[in-house]
């Protein structure tokens, strides 16, 4: 039985990524501790779906001091409802079947702290045309990025991006937030 209150996805960025390691069980114990209800994780990377009666906004917050406090390291937290990730699939227009839609594995939405200016977004879609192949589009508080070569290879950090569009984000490609989606229920 689901507890009262709204049903969320908390993306945690940093996680299991560079020095930042931290084992889905203690995560999950964490967040328990800490009050959260219906906690799950989805693969290795801070993908967490929880039940919270508290302000998105506040949740980011309190998400991002327990992981410095329990776990030594910063992370930036972005929380989401379900239509919310629904969203960030299905307005991705790089996302879909045919030849002008990239795959699911290259396809990402970066979830962002807050709207950018467009004139950021403008400015960085500018810059990179004659740097890379990637395409880029702005949602609402998402980025929608194809890398269309991989995120390896392509210039566009996440360390640049959050520079260039003065906002914190972290990113999933399609095949996470389609399983992820398929959890929340």
């Amino acid at each position: 039985m689901a507890a009262s209150g709204q049903r969320y996805l908390a993306l945690l960025g940093s996680i299991n990524i560079g020095g930042n390691r931290i084992k889905m069980a203690d995560l999950r114990t964490a967040l328990e501790d800490a009050g959260f209800k219906d906690v799950a994780t989805v693969a290795a990377s801070g993908n967490v779906i929880l039940t919270d009666e508290r302000d998105p906004a506040m949740l980011e917050v309190q998400l991002e001091s327990l992981v410095q406090d329990r776990f030594g390291f910063k992370s930036c937290a972005m929380v989401r409802t379900v239509d919310e990730v629904r969203y960030a699939i299905e307005e991705n227009p790089f996302h879909g079947t045919g030849p002008e839609h990239g795959s699911d594995k290259m396809v990402h939405s970066i979830f962002l702290s807050e709207q950018p200016e467009q004139n950021a977004v403008d400015a960085l879609i500018a810059d990179h045309a004659s740097k890379g192949s990637e395409r880029l589009a702005l949602g609402d508080r998402v980025l929608f990025l194809d890398y269309i070569y991989g995120v390896g290879v392509s210039d566009l950090s996440n360390k640049v991006l959050e520079r260039r569009l003065k906002c914190k984000g972290t990113a999933r490609n399609m095949n996470s937030l389609k399983n992820i989606l398929s959890k929340m229920g």
